[in-house]
């Protein structure tokens, strides 16, 4: 899962070709640095895999970093204690707790934005198009979570059944983009609708059953903050800073209560207007009036752009400036600090052996596609809804497989599940990492070995001008 990648052409959003928006002028220049590094950084980030490109990257350095002779300088860096004093609190956690606890907040953000735009203007708004994708994913989060129960049984490894539960958008989307045109469109909709259900489904999780003991004064005071973010917005209060300023109350609020922080993000996401807080008419109106005169003077420009800005809504200016951070930095760097699992010193034999590790992959690669496709097939039999366009079943299967990359949240929820249990933990990690390049294999040969080759051009209009399939 990873919030991050959901903007893809089929949603008429994609936040990657605007990443470099504001300094395209630099980078179309003949200047040396311009021309051999914002050019090609520039087109790297516009390609849709490259999100899944650099968290894979970040992983492989994170596996050899921890599997190198500098193994030790691994554990030392990341559990350096950083403090943060502000004088009236004190907070002191580790490097990698500061980047789960904190960094992920942003990621979470995204995560909530876009599933506040699909429930107003995306797919999630029309049951019946959402229909067989949020049954597809309630079958993709159960059927492996009882796999893994089944594996491990009883004991310290139990509480992590939510593991296999996750896909890893991300990834999810890098291998569509390898296909490329073979997936239809509508199949792609199909996965990353489900992926969206998915989230929804992972935060509930995380909220309800990975949540320490309550502190309910800390908490009764992160929902008055809410409280506070919705009222501001009643009263057409305009300034990000202010929001933002409450934001990090709450979600200071959250790490006090019990409640995992990076919900806070997920509350925030989804109290975000997600319509345009200004009609376009009144920008367009002061414009014409502003330039009848055929010139603008600052006070007019500011003016202008203030206008123009907020005839956008604001989920959608926020994923467009917030996704490059969460998947070119959040992300990498999360990946970085958590999935640097020293392999030597029977690690990896261990791993092999442990009902957790064995768990999560027959959840991920065995559970989430039998789930996804069994459900599915429930969904329409029944009536609830049907098939996408040019989709056949064997790819349900393949989609459902792809799925089964569950990296992220799955790293995320492994963390939560074992606290204190280093040895539960590294198993639980070796897992997902099998898993996960196991899905991934099996995702894109079942793909390529049941999709045409190009999905997109099935649909070809006849001389008549109609299209015929």
């Amino acid at each position: 899962m990873s919030a991050n990648d959901n903007s893809s052409p089929e949603h008429g959003r994609n936040p990657d070709d605007q990443v470099w928006a504001s300094g395209p002028i630099y980078s179309i220049s003949d200047r040396p640095l311009a021309r051999l590094v914002a050019r090609p950084l520039r087109d790297f980030l516009r390609i849709e895999a490259s999100g899944s490109i650099l968290l894979l990257l970040a992983t492989l350095a994170a596996l050899i970093w921890a599997n190198s002779p500098a193994a030790a300088s691994y554990d030392s860096f990341w559990h350096t204690p950083i403090t943060l004093d502000l004088g009236i609190v004190e907070l002191s956690e580790s490097l990698q707790h500061w980047v789960n606890d904190a960094l992920m907040v942003i990621f979470f953000f995204v995560v909530g934005l876009e599933i506040k735009y699909e429930l107003v203007n995306g797919d999630l708004r029309d049951p019946k198009s959402a229909a067989l994708p949020i049954v597809a994913a309630f079958g993709g989060m159960v059927v492996p979570a009882v796999i893994y129960l089944a594996v491990v049984g009883g004991g310290d490894g139990s509480s992590g059944w939510g593991i296999p539960m996750a896909t890893d958008i991300a990834f999810a989307v890098g291998v569509l983009g390898v296909l490329g045109r073979r997936i239809p469109s509508a199949a792609r909709l199909f996965l990353l609708t489900l992926a969206i259900v998915d989230d929804i489904g992972a935060i509930i999780v995380i909220a309800v059953f990975y949540t320490e003991d309550l502190a309910l004064g800390w908490l009764a005071l992160a929902g008055v903050l809410l409280l506070v973010m919705v009222a501001m917005r009643a009263l057409k209060i305009w300034a990000i800073w202010a929001y933002a300023v409450v934001g990090v109350l709450l979600w200071f609020a959250m790490l006090e209560s019990g409640v995992h922080a990076t919900l806070a993000g997920v509350a925030i996401g989804l109290i975000t207007p997600a319509v345009a807080l200004l009609r376009e008419d009144v920008s367009r109106t002061y414009a014409q009036e502003a330039l009848a005169d055929k010139r603008l003077d600052p006070e007019e420009l500011s003016r202008l752009r203030f206008l123009l800005n907020e005839s956008v809504p604001v989920v959608e200016r926020l994923q467009t400036s917030l996704h490059p951070l969460s998947a070119y930095v959040v992300l990498p760097v999360f990946a970085l600090a958590n999935a640097g699992v020293n392999l030597g010193g029977g690690v990896l034999g261990e791993a092999v052996q442990s009902d957790i590790a064995l768990g999560i992959v027959a959840g991920l690669v065995l559970g989430k596609p039998i789930g996804i496709l069994l459900f599915s097939f429930l969904a329409v039999k029944i009536g609830l809804g049907r098939l996408p366009e040019h989709t056949t079943w064997p790819m349900i299967g393949g989609l459902g497989a792809v799925a089964g990359i569950g990296f992220t949240v799955s790293l995320f929820i492994a963390g939560l599940s074992f606290p204190g249990a280093e040895l539960l933990t590294e198993e639980a990690k070796v897992g997902i990492l099998g898993a996960s390049v196991i899905a991934a294999v099996i995702g894109v040969v079942l793909l390529l070995v049941l999709s045409p080759k190009d999905a997109e051009a099935e649909l070809e209009p006849d001389p008549e001008g109609e299209a015929r399939v």
